[in-house]
């Protein structure tokens, strides 16, 4: 997984409410279990005009000019700015790999669904709840300037805008310390992976029929 210790980038502003996983990304995305190739179909229906299919090469789609992605000034966006409940629905992981594949790092929103802010933390993704008034703040200011940056410093737990204000947030600290060291739940295993392996020798040789084997 990869480390996130901070991110400054172009905000993406996604203006809605309770946006659900399937909106994120569709249910016939779902077929592969690869965590990649799915950023060209993040919000595929909201993106583009017809209807999206694994393996279909999305360059030649028509696009939907009025829907923020196809948006020139929001371009190579790293931050994702929203609104209440974000991610809501069903539990798929595909969402945060769509995230992740389209080059979103943080996600800034007043709340995310349970399941969806815990996936994103096991896919080196960086939720941030902030206070309503404060998205609220933040949309006015990403709406009236092109190409809009924020700076999000997991190590100081601040988002900074470019005029030096900063708004503090919590982070869980074992999740902290995961992101700050790109371990997910596998990586956090292997670091015990010498003590895992003599435990099983040790294991083997007290039990053997367990095993497989005969003394």
């Amino acid at each position: 997984m990869q480390a996130f210790t901070q991110v400054t980038g172009v905000v993406l502003p996604i203006d809605r409410s309770n946006v659900d996983t399937d909106a994120i990304i569709p249910k016939q995305f779902l077929k592969s279990i690869h965590r990649s190739g799915f950023g060209p179909h993040l919000f595929d229906a909201w993106r583009y005009l017809d209807e999206g299919q694994p393996g279909q090469d999305c360059s030649k789609r028509p696009l939907n000019t009025g829907f923020v992605m196809n948006q020139p000034r929001y371009q190579g966006a790293s931050i994702l700015l929203a609104r209440d409940n974000f991610g809501c629905g069903s539990s798929r992981e595909h969402a945060p790999w769509a995230l992740s594949d389209y080059g979103i790092r943080a996600l800034i929103a007043p709340s995310f669904a349970d399941i969806f802010f815990n996936n994103c933390f096991k896919n080196g993704l960086l939720p941030v709840v902030l206070p309503e008034a404060v998205v609220d703040k933040l949309f006015k200011a990403v709406l009236a300037t092109p190409h809009y940056q924020l700076t999000v410093d997991l190590t100081n737990q601040q988002v900074r805008t470019s005029d030096g204000e900063s708004f503090s947030f919590e982070v869980d600290g074992f999740r902290k310390y995961c992101l700050l060291n790109g371990f997910d739940d596998i990586a956090l295993t292997l670091r015990h992976a010498e003590d895992i392996k003599t435990y099983e020798a040790q294991r083997q040789l007290a039990e053997p029929w367990i095993f497989g084997v005969n003394r």
